[in-house]
This record gives C-alpha cells, sequence and structure tokens, in this order.
C-alpha cells in the first residue's frame, strides 16, 4: 500500500459538514492550552463522535472503516506488534491479506507511526481505520498476560527448586521489586484489572497451583502452576496486607492497595487454612472509576422517578437489598452521588469503603481495634449529618441506631440480605427491631440482582431448548415472543463466554399508610398480600424477563436468578 497522504483533520470535517469553523477553532485554542489531540478536543466536547471522525478519515483517504466491535481479532497476529508499540502508536494487527498486514489505526495520517509499524513488522502494511476507544479495548484483550504469568510462575518455581523460601519475607528488604515473586503478583493484578475481574482466587491443590479470576459473577481459569510456588505467593500477600506471616491454622483478613495499569487498586484479602494449604481470595476494589450515574443503573424509568424523589427526602431509611456482589454498594452510591451538595452533610460507615467521593465523610470500621458499625454510627449521630450510610445491617444494634436515626430527622442508606423487598421488613423484625419502629422508618425497600449481558459483538437469535421453553411457559412467555431472544456464540471480545458486562434489574416497595398500618400488625399473609398489590408485577423477576424479551441477557440467566426470588 501506498504511504498514507498527510491531512488536516479539522479541513476534513469542515468539508465533510461535520462541524462548523466556530467548533473548529474554540476546539484549537482549547488544544492550545491542554496540549491533547484535536479529535479527542472535539469528541470531549461532543461537537462529533469517534465514530464520525474514523468515518470521515476513511472517506477521505480512501480506505475502510471497521468497527471493532463486530471484529473477532486473532490473537496470534495481534501479538506480532508489541504492546508497547500498539498503544504508542494507536494501532492493531487485524487480518494478513496476499502477504500483507492489514493494520487498524486510530490515526492513519500519523507517516512517523505508519514508518515505525512497518519497520518493526517487516512486512508490507494496508491501513484501516478504527475508533479510538474501541482499539484500546481490543489491545487489553488482545495483550492478556496470561504466557507472562505462566513463565513467572515457573521461574519462581524453579528458584525456589525443592526447599521452601520465604520469598514474602525477602521481598520485604529493599530491592527486591525483581524477586520473582513480587513480578507474578504484579502480572497478575494488571491482568485481573485489564479484564475487569472483580475477584482473584489463590487456590493450592494436590501437586498443583490454581490462579482464577471472578469475571461478570462468573470464575474463570487464570493459570495453574507447580503447589511449591503457593506458600511463597501466600507469604507475600501477607505482607503486603499487615499479617501475621507465621499463623498459616486460622483464617485472616486484612488490605492493601496496588498500582495495576495506573489504576490505584484497593485490594480487601482473606486467607483460610485448607487441606493443601491456605487459599487467598483478594477482592479488588477500583478507586479511578466504576461510579455510575442513577440514570445508568437501568431502573425502570418509573421507578427511577419515584425513587429520585425518595431520596431527596429530609428522613427515613431507604434499604437496598440482595446477595453478595448483586451491586447494592454501586446503587447506595449513585443515589449519594446525587443528593451530594455542598448543604448536605453526608457520612459513611463502611467495611471496606468501595467508592472515593469528593465532599462526604467516609469511614471504615476496623472491628481489630473495636471500631465497630454501631460504634461509629453512635459518633456519627454527633456529627450533625443530614444523610448516613450504612454499609450493612449486620445486626440489631446497628439496625436499632439506623432506625432511630431514620425516625429523628435523619435519611439513612443501608443495605440488607434479603431475597425480595417485601420480605426485608420480616427481616428486620426477626432481628428483634420493633414492628413500629421498622413501620415507621423504612421509607423504601429495592431488591436487585445482576444480570450478565449477550455480548454485542457475537449475539444471534436462540432458539430455547425443551427446558427452556417449559420454564418460559410457566413465567408466561409464549413461542410468538420468541423472536427477540438472543444469545452470544463466544468471540473473542467475551473470552468465548457469549457474555459482555452485567446489567441491574429491579423491585422497589415504596410504603404506603396501607402498607405501614398492615406492617406494624402481626399478620405477614395481610402484609404481603398488600405488597403485592403494590409491586403490580414489577419485580425482579418480571423486569428481567423484560430485558430478556429484548435480547439484553438469555433466557439462562434469567432462569438463574429466578431461582433466587422465587420459592
Amino acid at each position: 500500500m501506498a504511504r498514507p497522504e498527510k491531512v488536516r483533520l479539522g479541513d476534513i470535517l469542515i468539508q465533510q459538514k461535520l462541524i462548523s469553523q466556530d467548533q473548529l477553532k474554540f476546539a484549537l485554542e482549547q488544544q492550545k492550552r491542554n496540549g491533547r489531540k484535536l479529535g479527542r478536543v472535539l469528541v470531549d466536547n461532543a461537537f462529533v463522535t469517534e465514530e464520525n471522525i474514523s468515518e470521515a478519515l476513511a472517506r477521505q483517504l480512501n480506505i475502510p472503516y471497521i468497527n471493532l466491535k463486530h471484529y473477532n481479532v486473532n490473537l496470534e497476529l495481534v501479538r506480532l506488534l508489541p504492546e508497547s508499540q500498539a498503544r504508542r502508536f494507536r494501532a492493531i494487527i487485524l487480518e494478513e491479506r496476499n502477504r500483507m498486514l492489514l493494520v487498524g489505526m486510530a490515526d492513519p495520517t500519523d507517516l512517523s507511526a505508519f514508518d515505525e509499524i512497518s519497520r518493526i513488522l517487516k512486512r508490507d502494511i494496508d491501513v484501516a481505520v478504527v475508533t479510538e476507544g474501541q482499539l484500546l479495548e481490543s489491545i487489553d484483550r488482545g495483550y492478556r498476560r496470561t504466557e507472562e504469568i505462566t513463565g513467572l510462575a515457573r521461574e519462581l518455581s524453579e528458584d525456589i527448586g525443592d526447599n521452601y523460601v520465604d520469598f514474602g519475607a525477602m521481598s520485604a528488604t529493599v530491592g527486591m521489586e525483581e524477586a520473582p515473586v513480587v513480578k507474578l503478583l504484579q502480572s497478575v493484578f494488571d491482568d485481573a484489572t485489564q479484564i475487569r475481574a472483580s475477584d482473584i482466587h489463590i487456590e493450592p491443590q494436590e501437586g498443583r497451583v490454581m490462579i482464577r479470576f471472578r469475571i461478570d459473577g462468573v470464575l474463570h481459569l487464570q493459570t495453574e502452576a507447580d503447589s511449591k510456588i503457593a506458600p511463597a505467593l501466600v507469604l507475600r500477600l501477607k505482607l503486603m496486607s499487615g499479617l501475621d506471616i507465621s499463623e498459616k491454622r486460622l483464617p485472616q483478613d486484612g488490605r492493601f492497595n496496588v498500582r495495576a495499569r495506573d489504576q490505584r487498586v484497593d485490594v480487601r484479602i482473606a486467607t483460610c487454612p485448607t487441606q493443601n494449604g491456605e487459599t487467598v481470595v483478594m477482592r479488588l476494589l477500583r478507586q479511578d472509576g466504576g461510579m455510575v450515574g442513577l440514570d445508568k443503573l437501568g431502573m425502570p424509568p418509573d421507578m427511577l422517578k419515584r425513587f429520585r424523589e425518595i431520596i431527596r427526602r429530609s428522613n427515613g431509611m431507604v434499604l437496598v437489598t440482595g446477595p453478595t456482589g448483586s451491586g447494592k454498594t454501586t446503587t447506595l452510591y449513585s443515589a449519594l452521588a446525587e443528593i451530594n451538595t455542598i448543604d448536605q452533610k453526608i457520612i459513611t460507615v463502611e467495611d471496606p469503603v468501595e467508592y472515593r467521593l469528593p465532599g462526604i465523610n467516609q469511614v471504615q470500621i476496623n472491628e481489630k481495634i473495636d471500631l465497630t458499625f454501631s460504634r461509629v454510627l453512635r459518633s456519627a449521630l454527633r456529627q450533625d449529618p443530614d444523610v448516613i450510610l450504612i454499609g450493612e445491617m449486620r445486626d440489631a444494634e446497628t439496625a436499632q441506631i439506623g432506625l432511630r436515626a431514620a425516625m429523628t430527622g435523619h435519611l439513612v442508606f443501608s443495605t440488607l440480605h434479603t431475597r425480595d423487598a417485601a420480605g426485608t421488613l420480616f427481616r428486620l423484625v426477626d432481628m428483634g427491631i420493633p414492628r413500629y419502629m421498622v413501620a415507621s422508618s423504612v421509607q423504601a425497600v429495592i431488591a436487585q440482582r445482576l444480570l450478565r449481558t449477550v455480548c454485542g459483538s457475537c449475539s444471534e437469535q436462540h432458539i430455547p431448548t425443551a427446558q427452556e421453553a417449559e420454564w418460559l411457559q410457566v413465567e408466561g412467555v409464549t413461542p410468538d415472543q420468541y423472536s427477540g431472544l438472543q444469545h452470544g456464540r463466544g468471540c473473542s471480545h467475551c473470552n468465548g463466554t457469549g457474555y459482555r458486562g452485567r446489567m441491574g434489574v429491579y423491585e422497589m416497595l415504596e410504603m404506603s399508610h396501607e402498607m405501614v398500618e398492615a406492617a406494624a400488625h402481626d399478620n405477614a399473609t395481610h402484609f404481603m398480600q398488600i405488597a403485592s398489590k403494590h409491586l403490580h408485577g414489577k419485580t425482579v423477576l418480571s423486569h428481567a424477563l423484560e430485558q430478556m424479551k429484548r435480547g439484553r441477557t438469555t433466557v439462562a440467566e434469567v432462569m438463574r436468578i429466578s431461582n433466587q426470588v422465587e420459592d
């Protein structure tokens, strides 16, 4: 292919009537001040989209534009170009055509990048235009650290030989950053961050150690290695989190933070002794992102409108319920972010603090020094707060303090582990809270679950199996509604799973006068009948079925959560 011509992006966009002269002038002035690329400045100001720019460049240069969202990249070809160069030049190898390599570039007018890529590959290259956002996502998927991790695990195993070496203690000394155990763990954290894993599991088995990642709620094997490296990994992690490295018989938990792929990641660690050695589970909490606006949670519009009104009240309790890992904290923080104004004093009491939110006072409990939920809550009430977030209602004392605060002029947010919204009030009563207090304090209860969403790059129509068809019939879904059902066949975008990302499904029970009256009396059946009437069929399961019919999730996923929310 001929070397691309040098063109001016601003001129192209004006020529193709995508921006005005005034918009270009404004963007060029901003570019002078911040030194960013013109395309990025235009996109950030919402003058054009990344797709607009890529398609305009493709038309001008008469080269193809490729939408990477629907492109299954060949990992072997991708890695012909080293990752550092791929990121630097914003380029990715897409395919081989007649002994030439097709390279996707975010900026095909960058002639020095074109020349350097040709020199590195020692091949003739063709160029296609791709958007920068999709390109960076493809690079993250294409340059997984699996081989590097396996290699480092082998190197660590060889270093240990037949004897156990205390790499944890060794690595405490200055200059041990290059120790194999340190490099291995850094690669594991980098890889886990790159593919959005929520947890890392290190599990010694007989003769081998497994490292697994939880991605979108499902565990995936990262690598397996010789079991003799497990003690070195555990010791190093204990050292990083300030745990007792000599105690191997009892479970321990702690926390530390690391930098992985230029992100700050808080790590909550728990160790547990097993037959084959200590197992470690680490929860990764990214502090540089993850906050979601209320309107991005996926609540039904009418529910979102009512929820926004409820969280602006001056007192009462709002509870979010669901199993571990169902996104309860994300929902509560989205609500806090919405009401976080200069005239509100907000205090959170959590274990651990999962999001950093400027302008609010966040307290992390510490059982070891008796800094418990109840103790911090009593102190927090003396800090003159308007809004309090209690990470979790773990015991009757915490629940009672929270409900009293809700009765005395504070808006209180918290979470509880219950199956559905209606059952939450009875759970509080079971904890020993007086009925009158529950009935008069709780304003609303939201129950939620997370469903994996169908990968947008490999989705296709799904024909239900006999078992699925039988279940769908019970749930009132008829064969004429099957046309919208989708599933993912598996591709490089979703690591072959057919799913990419998760979405929330919700139900909200708002306390009416009728429900308050029913909750104050000892007649569970009567209350459940009224609660069911108030939900009007707008349950977690009905919301999930609706998303399934729209092709956003699969029949299998909805069947999975139906087992959690039905008797």
